[in-house]
């Protein structure tokens, strides 16, 4: 499986909304939020068949707004290679 990270976006205003809903599909304690910074999204890493099935922490409503990034780690031999 591959390693993504969800970014789940809302606006300040639909903040209360967004996080019961994510709280209702059981991921609210999976995610770390920036909210009480003023940045109202929520992200999380979750191993994954793909991207559109990483998204499915994402209640529906909220899944248009939200995306989900594959990770790679690199190894200084990766780096090494990249120059050759």
């Amino acid at each position: 499986m591959d390693r993504f990270l969800v970014i789940s976006p809302h606006t300040e205003g639909d903040c209360a909304k967004a996080l019961k809903e994510i709280h209702s599909v059981g991921y609210i304690t999976h995610f770390d939020w920036g909210c009480m910074d003023g940045d109202h999204t929520g992200w999380l890493v979750l191993e994954a068949e793909n991207a559109k099935q990483a998204l499915m922490v994402v209640p529906a409503v909220q899944r248009h707004n939200a995306k989900a990034v594959k990770l790679v780690r690199f190894s200084p031999q990766d780096i090494e290679a990249m120059h050759e």
